[in-house]
């Protein structure tokens, strides 16, 4: 018998470079959100960035809740995948891919500004596409190789910002706050919680990044991923505000309009000389292109989620040497090259993209979290949200959401225009067993006349229908009653291409299946003319080891076997079992 065992925690990803994989996006939001909630909030921009650190303070124990119960790559796609359907999952999947895809195309177009200021010559464009392949390259030589580079970033980041920091600290004892007090006397535009509202709004784009860590949890060690999500938080909720507050001590507001696009560049020649400001922009440059790596670990692993449940071609699961998903990998390139080709390297409209989707990853996520509570109530998790926080988070997300589309309407316009076609081309892939009945009977009534080509054409159709609907699927059941497993069945029609389903009931030696529970399963058999069950007792013992024993023998991958929800007396954790989901 194959036994199942975890891999290794040292082949995995430690603390570090796990907060430095999903940090390196996080951290990097002080370079242009600093300026963006000055520009709203004013003087009072320090505070909407402490209200931002209150909202994440929340969505850390919703999504430590989430991945504790459920700790599979896939983020927000893996628990609705796991409390509803396949086509909800999928909506969440294509705003968490976008999501990407603007952070990675609009973090490698200002890492490149920022070097520009350094070397006037540097062609934008160009020099975008030839840093999105360096990570493409970086990331095809695998995981470790790219953590080491991130974790170099990470500290660089670090140093650079808590230095600026200390300058501004340096500078206010020199001078004083006469300019912090001269601030905080300009007379504003609107009222302070008009400006807070706006200023909150935009600034919960500098929590980006926190989602992707749940991405990737799969390749974290055990216990890793709630430190992460403590990390990026303490991380934000110290550098932002601080950042913040000291612009607006060492320059006049005015000032923080004029330098918005690289303001912590100009702020640092103003505390520290040419030197520092020279320093800050080689970090920018840093770590912006540390949120391009981000991007490309964070989707791979969901795409390889989504193609394994078969929402995407199987045919992206190919493998190199150094277990690096290529062909996702380049898909993502090239789906990220179109993105700046299309918008001839403008990001404005790429932003509307990036906040809508990114705040409704976060709010699919709280979703998540109540349906788990609702639907799951028995699996264990190692912490526990209370329904008003995660009510309370989804509310203030919706009030930031509200915020941004009311500052730029034409956000919305822009992001329908992205979101749209993806939804309808994973909805085609979702359900492509339908696809290719109907084409089945186009061709038959296109081509009735070209006889060879309409045989040919539907004989290859044909095939692979029958290729798809042969995919077998399995239930572990536990001598349930007639309820639970109709449920099962309606589960495998709506979301599932198959026509065929084990029933397997896992039992101890001596016992026996109740003769009443057998009948309802031939019954549903009669019902469900479409599936073909076929009802297995075992005589063994239910974990890891028969999982993989199965799946192997029957050549069923793992990802293909349902449970019901567990209960906190279950002997293995969700993730001992490879992969296994739960429909019940």
């Amino acid at each position: 018998m194959a036994a199942h065992t975890q891999p290794k925690s040292e082949n995995k990803l430690g603390q570090l470079a796990a907060t430095a994989i999903c940090g390196n996006d996080i951290t990097s939001s002080c370079l242009y959100v600093s300026a963006i909630t000055i520009a709203y909030a004013g003087q009072y921009a320090w505070v909407a960035l402490l209200m931002v650190s209150a909202v994440l303070f929340m969505f850390r124990k919703i999504y430590g809740e989430v991945v504790g119960a459920l700790p599979l790559n896939g983020g927000a796609y893996n628990v609705l995948l796991n409390t509803t359907s396949k086509s909800n999952a999928s909506v969440a999947a294509c705003l968490t891919i976008l999501s990407y895809m603007a952070t990675a195309v609009i973090s490698a177009s200002e890492a490149m500004h920022y070097l520009q200021s350094l070397v006037s010559w540097l062609p934008i464009v160009y020099a975008t596409i030839g840093l999105l392949t360096v990570f493409l390259l970086l990331t095809i030589m695998g995981l470790s190789e790219s953590a080491i580079v991130a974790v170099v970033i990470f500290i660089i980041h670090l140093t650079a910002m808590f230095t600026l920091i200390g300058s501004g600290v340096w500078f206010i004892s020199q001078f004083g706050l006469d300019q912090l007090i001269a601030n905080f006397h300009e007379p504003m535009h609107v009222d302070i919680f008009t400006a807070l509202f706006l200023g909150f709004s935009a600034a919960m784009l500098g929590i980006s990044g926190f989602e992707s860590s749940a991405n990737f949890v799969e390749e974290q060690a055990h216990g890793v991923f709630h430190k992460t999500l403590r990390n990026m938080w303490a991380a934000v909720t110290v550098i932002n505000p601080l950042m913040a507050l000291t612009a607006i001590a060492v320059m006049p507001m005015a000032q923080t309009a004029l330098h918005e696009e690289a303001l912590l560049a100009h702020m640092g020649m103003q505390t520290g000389g040419t030197y520092l400001s020279w320093f800050i922009s080689i970090d920018a440059v840093l770590v912006l292109s540390g949120a391009v790596l981000t991007s490309f670990v964070g989707v791979s692993g969901l795409i390889r989620r989504m193609a394994l449940d078969r929402v995407l071609p199987q045919f992206l699961l190919k493998e190199n040497k150094r277990k690096s998903p290529v062909r996702i990998l380049l898909l993502f390139y090239f789906l990220c090259l179109s993105v700046l080709f299309i918008t001839r390297g403008k990001l404005g409209p790429l932003a509307g993209v990036y906040t809508i989707s990114f705040l409704l990853v976060m709010g699919y996520f709280g979703y998540g979290n109540l349906l788990l509570k609702i639907k799951r109530r028995k699996l264990p998790r190692p912490e526990y949200a209370t329904p008003f926080v995660v009510i309370l988070a989804l509310a203030m997300l919706f009030v930031a959401l509200y915020g941004n589309v009311s500052l730029h309407p034409e956000f919305l316009i822009v992001f329908l225009k992205y979101f749209i076609p993806a939804i309808v081309i994973v909805t085609l892939l979702l359900n492509r067993g339908q696809v290719l009945q109907y084409l089945l009977t186009a061709v038959g009534g296109i081509f009735t006349r070209v006889r060879k080509l309409a045989l040919y054409s539907h004989i290859q159709i044909a095939n692979k229908l029958k290729k798809l609907h042969s995919q077998e699927f399995v239930y572990f059941s536990k001598a349930d009653d007639l309820t639970i497993i109709n449920k099962v069945m309606m589960y495998v029609i709506q979301n599932e291409i198959t026509r065929k389903l084990k029933i397997v009931a896992v039992l101890k030696v001596g016992e026996r299946v109740d003769e009443k529970f057998l009948y309802d399963v031939d019954v549903l058999d009669r019902a469900y003319p479409e599936i073909e069950v076929e009802f297995i007792q075992l005589y063994d013992t239910f974990g890891p080891e028969l999982i993989q024993r199965l799946s192997a023998e029957w050549k069923i991958p793992v990802n293909f076997m349902f449970i019901g929800s567990p209960s906190n007396r279950f002997s293995y954790r969700v993730q001992d079992l490879g992969g296994v989901r739960m429909i019940i």
